[in-house]
């Protein structure tokens, strides 16, 4: 997810290629979406086969910086990066690696799909940081949307079953719920960064840097031992299939979304990569067959209407 989100952000320039039918541009976001979303689903396999937690970051990391770099190659975009956003960059770097091991917590924990449902409410903290540091004030139509998607996630999680006593959650759901929300906090701050320190750094180069700040992350992390059993490699076989899938659909959803960008619109398109969660929720249930209550799927509808919407708003 934050690094299809990091496209977004991109100008095309005079030169750019025609861009794609809109229902051509519509099925290529969603194959993606679902790629992303299977690569989730493949993580909790992973991590309930013995998978470090670390380990999984380093290896998807890792093959999305050899994509970037390869793209910054044949591009031969420049690599110099000045001096006065190098801090920026660095910040950058290390939000979208809390946003990376905090999203992966969180599914190691709770259900793919709530896990992903709640690290999706990241516009409503965006837009609130963004008003705190200065920008504009959320409309009232925003405001009333936001608590729209906040209602939707409140049945999403069943916080009325759960706090009426009907149903029993451990102290793991708790803190698997605390880390997405994190990873929403994260990723927010990374997107304030990108659009007003780094907007004017070529996109493709940005998210090389901030892939090499992952990447030397996880490495110190997991030679330093910071997380316990971080770098443990699969115990079972489906542990392996879990970290191979995972690599494979993050690196082929993130090359086929960096390599099509300039032709998908996607200020006018962005909306349909919403979907990532609903696609999670089929894929959790059909593999690991994780359910969720109809409540919770109401809640769930609720959560990706809102955001649907307020990302048309934005983008219109």
């Amino acid at each position: 997810m934050s690094a299809t989100k990091s496209l977004h952000s991109q100008v095309l320039s005079p030169t750019a290629p025609p861009l794609f039918p809109r229902q051509i541009a519509v099925m290529i976001l969603a194959l993606v979406a679902c790629c992303f979303a299977g690569n989730h689903v493949a993580a909790r396999l992973a991590f309930e086969n013995g998978t470090g937690l670390l380990l999984a970051v380093l290896c998807r990391s890792g093959v999305a910086l050899l994509i970037l770099i390869s793209i910054v190659t044949l591009q031969r975009h420049s690599i110099r990066l000045p001096k006065r956003i190098g801090r920026w960059q660095l910040l950058l770097g290390l939000m979208i690696t809390i946003q990376s091991l905090c999203l992966y917590s969180a599914v190691a924990r709770v259900p793919v799909a709530l896990a992903l449902l709640t690290a999706n409410t990241f516009p409503i903290m965006l837009a609130l940081l963004t008003w705190a540091l200065g920008g504009r004030r959320p409309t009232l139509k925003s405001s009333a949307l936001m608590l729209f998607i906040l209602f939707g996630l409140v049945l999403a999680l069943d916080l009325p079953g759960i706090l009426g006593g009907e149903v029993a959650v451990t102290a793991t759901w708790w803190l698997g719920i605390a880390f997405a929300l994190t990873a929403a906090l994260a990723l927010s701050v990374a997107f304030w960064v990108t659009d007003h320190k780094l907007a004017a750094l070529n996109g493709s180069v940005r998210s090389m840097f901030t892939m090499v700040v992952v990447f030397i992350a996880m490495v110190i992390a997991g030679f330093g031992d910071v997380l316990p059993g971080g770098m443990a490699f699969p115990q079972a076989t489906q542990g392996w299939i879990g970290l191979g899938v995972l690599v494979v659909l993050y690196g082929g959803a993130f090359s086929v979304l960096f390599i099509t960008v300039p032709r998908l619109d996607m200020a006018r398109n962005a909306s349909v990569m919403n979907m990532e969660p609903i696609a999670t929720l089929l894929f959790g249930w059909v593999i690991l067959g994780q359910m969720i209550s109809p409540i919770q799927m109401v809640g769930g509808l609720v959560v990706i209407s809102g955001i649907v919407i307020l990302t048309l708003r934005k983008s219109a």
